[in-house]
C-alpha cells in the first residue's frame, strides 16, 4: 500500500499552478485573491509532498509497533503511532478512490 501512496504523486502530471494555503491560526487574513509570501506550488509538487508524508507516517507507525514489541516504548506512543498511521492510510485510500473515480467519469465522457 505503501507503494500505491508513492504512485499517486506520480501519476498526477498537472501543469495546474496551486497557491500554497497559510498555517491555521494565522492572524492576518490574506488580500483579496492573493495570499501573503506564497509563492505558486504545482499540484504534483504538493501531491508528492502529500505522499512523502504519509508514507513516513506509516513508517513511523511500524517502527513504534516493532519498539512496543522489543519492550522500548511504551503501549500510549504505540497506539498513538498506529492510530496516526491508519488515519493516514484511510486518507490515502480516500484520495485514490477519488482519483479513479475522475478517471472513470473522463473516460466515460462523449467525445
Amino acid at each position: 500500500m505503501i507503494s500505491a501512496v508513492s504512485s499517486i504523486s506520480s501519476m498526477i502530471d498537472s501543469p495546474a499552478a496551486v497557491t500554497a494555503v497559510p498555517a491555521f491560526g494565522t492572524t492576518a487574513p490574506p488580500a483579496a485573491g492573493a495570499v501573503a509570501g506564497a509563492s505558486p506550488v504545482s499540484f504534483s509538487d504538493m501531491m508528492a509532498q502529500v505522499a512523502t508524508s504519509a508514507v513516513d507516517t506509516m513508517k513511523a507507525g511500524e517502527a513504534a509497533s516493532i519498539a512496543g514489541i522489543q519492550g522500548k516504548a511504551s503501549v500510549q506512543q504505540v497506539v498513538e503511532a498506529v492510530m496516526s498511521a491508519e488515519q493516514t492510510l484511510q486518507t490515502a485510500i480516500a484520495i485514490r478512490d477519488k482519483v479513479v473515480a475522475a478517471y472513470q467519469e473522463i473516460a466515460r465522457m462523449a467525445i
